[in-house]
């Protein structure tokens, strides 16, 4: 029974100025596995192939080449993204000494192959890079296959937190430190009477008032350094400016988000629409049927 190949789907080119030894590694890395073989006679034809070609798995590269010799040719590959990560085997007849093999690894070479090449020598070296690389794209599947399911996770959160977000019935204000409007949802869109695009980079204090008259237009004055220092501020009675510039009486909170360094990065505003609200002796507020809306 004929032994079954293997490692198809992989891609080695073979470098060698001498056409002899070309088929000579072809028919041997043939004989052994289906990989797909490509040929390169000389380092100049090896950069150009390895540059345009893809999906090159691994590169046999003899070292005694004219012109542009082995050493030379695998600090080409290095030296360009698309080639860089791509293991190259040096082949070569002599120079067998440490100093030798320490220069083709200072150039960017993973092995050697010495000549005449031994069958099985070369077969195990082969099988080694294959089962690296098929573990490797295994690992980048698996890591592919959770990218995706987290980011699909983090979709479907992101919408769930939309939905909360357009359909609660308070108005939501996200500004930055210096007070500028960044985002609103739609109950806050409605209440001001302005479009989400008519609100972004607008100053708090020109949808803003305080309840008292002396407080007026000190949103980002006291208030801030307050939340700043204790992050919450809830409940202050104060106005809403409308578009048309009527004013909506609300109960207003606030709160600071800070990043890792502690710096306010965010002020989230939360405001209910006390329209058809009146005060009673108690503190407590009490709607008044048929006197207004409340958002």
């Amino acid at each position: 029974m004929t032994e079954q190949k293997r490692y198809a789907g992989f891609k080695v080119l073979i470098v060698d100025d001498n056409p002899n030894n070309l088929f000579t590694l072809r028919s041997l890395i043939e004989k052994y596995t289906d990989v797909q073989v490509i040929e390169a006679e000389g380092g100049e034809k090896a950069v150009n192939l390895a540059l345009t070609e893809n999906d090159i798995d691994l590169i046999i590269l003899d070292v005694q080449m004219p012109e542009m010799d082995g050493f030379q040719t695998a600090s080409m590959l290095k030296v360009r993204k698309k080639t860089r990560d791509i293991p190259v085997i040096f082949l070569t007849a002599a120079y067998k000494t440490d100093e030798f093999q320490q220069k083709g690894y200072d150039v960017g070479a993973a092995d050697y192959l010495l000549k005449p090449i031994d069958d099985n020598l070369l077969l195990n070296k082969l099988t080694a890079y294959f089962r690296l690389i098929e573990k490797e794209r295994a690992l980048n599947l698996l890591l592919e296959k959770k990218v995706a399911e987290r980011t699909v996770q983090l979709e479907q959160i992101r919408q769930y937190q939309e939905r909360l977000l357009n359909t609660m019935g308070e108005a939501l204000l996200v500004l930055s430190p210096e007070g500028r409007i960044k985002s609103t949802n739609p109950a806050a869109q409605k209440m001001l009477g302005y479009t989400e695009n008519e609100l972004l980079g607008l100053s708090i204090g020109d949808v803003f008032e305080e309840a008292e008259d002396e407080q007026a237009g000190a949103f980002m004055g006291t208030w801030l350094e307050a939340i700043i220092r204790s992050g919450v501020i809830r409940d202050i009675e104060a106005r809403f400016i409308a578009k048309d510039g009527s004013l909506v009486p609300i109960l207003f909170s606030r709160t600071a988000l800070v990043d890792e360094a502690e710096v306010v990065s965010d002020i989230i505003c939360i405001a209910k629409n006390m329209t058809g609200y009146i005060k009673t002796d108690d503190d407590d507020d009490v709607f008044a049927t048929g006197t207004g809306d409340s958002i």
